[in-house]
């Protein structure tokens, strides 16, 4: 019995004791694994370029959209300032980095610049007043002119950039008249997919032209001061008012017909699509390390908002 007693008293206090060991080691590996996940986040946020700092967007970028505002947005429908700034975010990014050369090295003179003259003039005048950096306030601005026309999605925008008043190369940016498969080759060529070649054209839903054809008339679809998906359909059935000779190419290409089609029926296939080559363009060239997230400073809430005001169709993302 005293035999007994021993052995259940020594096998407890052993139990206890193995008991504290084990609780210590599962403590330390714990500890352990939160060091090992952090590092890891760490990691892949450098990777990523995501800012773990939780710094937010000044407040000048707020009131610089409150100003944008006023020159995007005319009778309810979007403007030929929105449609300029639009296409600069491409003209900026796309011919070497988003550094704000376009008009800190007065590339707005540049004969494949034409037509933005303006909106270089306007933006040179916010940036002289508010003292924010020209690269990100053009990547603002483009993303500011797609969320003011009626019913344009949301593209996160962040600030950070470094400016450069160096000219980027000229004759890198595509023409009007350039054929599907130059095109598709020239943006692979900067990391872009056929996917997101038919989907950036869509920009033109809201676009006007007066330099390929001046003869022919300007808009491209036939509701140029909304953000809707007719480019694509009326592309296709050459319903547009005018449809640049590359936009037709494209859409016949076999690499791009298939999106290309696939937005005609669907806008929010078409705005995830859109959405995703735009955040990619306007990171072109750029270290993406500590940029501040300003998303909240345009016009028209969230993503969410987005989504709500898609159709059932396009909620469920079929």
């Amino acid at each position: 019995m005293y035999i007994s007693n021993f052995f259940v008293t020594a096998l407890a206090a052993t139990s206890t004791a193995q008991a504290f060991t084990l609780k210590e080691k599962a403590h330390n590996a714990g500890e352990v694994s939160k060091r090992t996940l952090g590092k890891l986040f760490g990691t892949l946020s450098g990777i990523l370029g995501i800012n773990t700092a939780s710094e937010q967007c000044p407040a000048v970028w707020s009131e610089i959209s409150t100003q944008l505002t006023a020159q995007f947005l005319a009778d309810g429908q979007c403007t030929d300032a929105a449609r300029a700034a639009i296409r600069s975010s491409f003209h900026d990014c796309f011919n070497g980095a988003c550094d704000g050369s376009l008009i800190l090295a007065d590339e707005c003179s540049n004969t494949e610049n034409r037509g933005l003259e303006r909106l270089c003039g306007n933006l040179k005048t916010v940036q002289a007043n508010t003292g924010v950096g020209m690269a990100d306030l053009i990547q603002f601005a483009a993303a500011h002119g797609v969320k003011t026309c009626p019913g344009g999605p949301t593209i996160p925008v962040k600030v950070g950039r470094k400016d450069s008043s160096t000219a980027n190369a000229l004759g890198v940016l595509p023409s009007g008249f350039a054929k599907g498969g130059d095109l598709i080759k020239l943006f692979a060529s900067k990391g872009f997919s056929p996917v997101d070649l038919a989907a950036v054209l869509g920009a033109h839903t809201a676009a006007k032209q007066r330099i390929t054809a001046p003869d022919q008339p300007q808009e491209l679809d036939t509701s140029v001061g909304t953000w809707d998906n007719k480019y694509y359909s009326e592309t296709k059935s050459g319903k547009a008012p005018y449809t640049l000779p590359a936009d037709k190419s494209v859409a016949q290409n076999p690499l791009t017909m298939l999106p290309f089609n696939t937005f005609a029926l669907s806008k929010g296939a078409w705005d995830l699509a859109f959405v995703s080559a735009m955040t990619k363009l306007s990171m072109l060239g750029v270290d993406q390390k500590d940029l501040i997230d300003c998303t909240s400073a345009l016009p028209g809430g969230s993503k969410k908002r987005d989504v709500k005001n898609s159709n059932v169709f396009d909620r469920f993302r079929f």
